[in-house]
């Protein structure tokens, strides 16, 4: 019997020549990351098992990239990053971006592919349910707690059953008004945060494949939203070539079989699809914009995983240049090789940053920054009973800081748009 993409690389790092829906089984990690939120516990739950003075099981193997509390003035959040340090050292790590310094990098799931670690046919772990991004490169990546991290970094190794796979195709090329976060936002809408638990979610279609590497990987961050175990996406050649000029690695390439059997299956036509949000307190509180249009703001915010990646700055900019935010906007590259292509990338000879600059946007460092809350003093936080459209993936209450916000969550040119009239926007008014 066939099977399909998270599958076949499944039963290889196992060792086995097939595997089906529902096995258990023990797969080869080719590679761990955690950050500056899971790693204390993950080493603490490491030592706890292997002992104070263990090594762990591959060095060139484990990415350590402190990102989400870390330009803040709070002590807890410097000894978290202090932790860090300290088992790098002890262990030796080669792969460690630390903030303050020249290898400082921001958000890992970006962070990630830049740096060369995500590639197609591998396995990859993350203490962030987020890691599931990874699978836009064709290769198993997913979250996971702190416990089962620390077992990786003593063993290598971990028990995982083998999910189903739902495959959602977009057929056509997007209309020049559309985005990937437009495209998963449907998907969560129609199926529930509840409709993808533990399986895993292909991407298929003209639709999918006519987007480059960032749109796809804004597709498979948004997974978990759904509840799904991992995403992913076949590779080919625009996988191949971004990751090729990113590391000379070697690296396998996995196909679904033609036979392989799949629990659930959705077409969409890409011609058909309008821009959407997520209302309130929900990310499959769905609604087309043009239903909410005309939605009170106080705040747009432009960054994270998701959204702030530099395709998502393109997009926002192109409806920003020349025009001013008529509310707060924030806007916060997810990493510092984001941040400097912001000097770099022109509109009509204007760069990015002098777009949004003149746009009246705040520029903040390559971090989470406000996405995950944190410390009040969090860049961009929603300290009060804010209406703030994002381009981040949560919208539950006090996600972004106080539990009296409200957020909606968008494409990057739906928060452009909003910004410039200050309220809820169809993006094709100005597209």
């Amino acid at each position: 019997m066939g099977m399909t993409l998270t599958e076949k690389i499944l039963a290889r790092h196992a060792g086995k020549t097939s595997v089906v829906p529902g096995d258990n089984i023990w797969v080869d990690v080719d590679l761990l990351m955690t950050h500056d939120v899971c790693g204390p516990g993950t080493i603490g739950v490491f030592k706890d098992h292997f002992g104070k003075n263990a090594k762990v099981w591959d060095r060139h193997k484990v990415v350590v990239i402190p990102d989400h509390y870390i330009f803040t003035a709070d002590e807890k959040c410097h000894r978290n990053v202090d932790i860090l340090r300290d088992f790098v050292k002890e262990q030796d790590l080669p792969y460690y971006y630390d903030v303050g310094s020249e290898k400082y990098k921001g958000v890992c799931h970006i962070a990630l592919p830049e740096e060369g670690h995500t590639r197609p046919g591998e396995v990859l772990f993350g203490t962030d349910s987020h890691t599931c991004t990874a699978g836009a490169f064709g290769e198993f990546a997913t979250g996971i707690g702190n416990t089962d991290a620390g077992f990786i970094l003593g063993t290598g190794k971990l028990w995982v059953r083998v999910p189903e796979t739902m495959r959602f195709v977009f057929e056509g090329p997007l209309p020049p008004y559309l985005m990937a976060k437009d495209l998963i936002l449907q998907i969560i809408g129609d199926i529930g945060v509840d409709g993808a638990i533990y399986r895993a979610m292909e991407f298929s279609g003209d639709g999918v494949f006519s987007l480059n590497i960032e749109e796809r990987m804004t597709l498979c961050n948004m997974v978990i939203e759904a509840g799904g175990k991992n995403g992913v996406i076949e590779p080919d050649d625009v996988t191949v070539n971004f990751v090729k000029s990113k590391t000379k690695k070697p690296f396998e390439i996995v196909k679904n079989d033609s036979s392989a059997k799949y629990f659930y299956e959705k077409v969409y036509k890409t011609k058909d699809l309008e821009p959407v949000v997520a209302k309130p307190h929900s990310p499959d509180n769905k609604a087309l914009v043009r239903k909410v249009e005309g939605t009170p703001l106080d705040r747009a915010y432009v960054g994270s995983c998701t959204g702030g990646k530099i395709t998502d700055f393109i997009a926002a900019a192109k409806i920003l240049k020349g025009r001013k935010a008529k509310i707060d906007l924030f806007i916060v590259p997810a990493t510092t090789e984001v941040d400097r292509n912001l000097d770099k990338e022109k509109i009509d000879g204007m760069t990015l940053r002098e777009i949004f600059k003149e746009a009246g946007g705040r520029m903040g460092d390559a971090s989470c920054a406000a996405c995950l809350g944190g410390p009040t003093d969090t860049f961009g936080r929603l300290n009060k009973a804010e209406v703030c459209i994002s381009t981040t993936n949560r919208n539950f209450p006090g996600r972004m800081g106080s539990k009296q916000a409200q957020v909606y969550l968008a494409s990057p040119y739906t928060v452009a748009a909003s910004a410039v009239e200050g309220k809820i926007t169809d993006p094709r008014k100005f597209l």
